[in-house]
């Protein structure tokens, strides 16, 4: 998702994108993946994720360990217009995975598309969130929504 949706925006480094979407995940590989249902608070999450990184990091050692800790903080933090982006395929993976179990298996999983609500900062992240939330199916659930005050005018 990263790869293609950053091809297509300007002001994107589509390479960037690619590298932080890359290495945003790799602490879950060490932690698991932390749902938004599952009761783990915001700052216990972060501090699990950031000892994962801590002992990735020293595995890859050096130039390597550095720039992978320095493009997860910087995706951590939205630092870029490239870290907030990803930010926004996560989400999007997201709901999307929770719209085809929906289909699959009736059940409805409003939470997860609640949970991201209001928090796209890309017009492309807000335009694909609405469109998955218009493919779902027939639960009554309003759109995850647009971009949030301030949010990047990436098109």
């Amino acid at each position: 998702m990263a790869l293609v949706g950053a091809e297509g925006t300007s002001g994107l480094d589509t390479a960037r994108a690619v590298q932080i979407a890359l290495v945003h995940d790799l602490a879950e590989a060490i932690v698991g993946d932390i749902a938004p249902g599952d009761g783990v608070p915001a700052e216990e999450k972060h501090r699990r994720e950031a000892a994962a990184m801590e002992q990735l990091g020293g595995v890859l050692g050096g130039c390597a360990g550095e720039r992978v800790r320095a493009l997860w903080d910087e995706y951590e933090a939205g630092a870029s217009p490239e870290a907030r982006f990803v930010k926004d395929m996560d989400k999007l993976e997201m709901i999307l995975q929770a719209r085809e179990y929906e289909e699959e298996q009736g059940k409805d999983l409003s939470e997860f598309f609640d949970s991201t609500r209001g928090k796209f900062k890309t017009e492309l992240g807000s335009q694909w969130a609405n469109e998955i939330a218009e493919r779902r199916p027939s639960l009554g659930s309003p759109a995850p929504g647009a971009a949030s005050e301030g949010a990047e005018t990436v098109p």
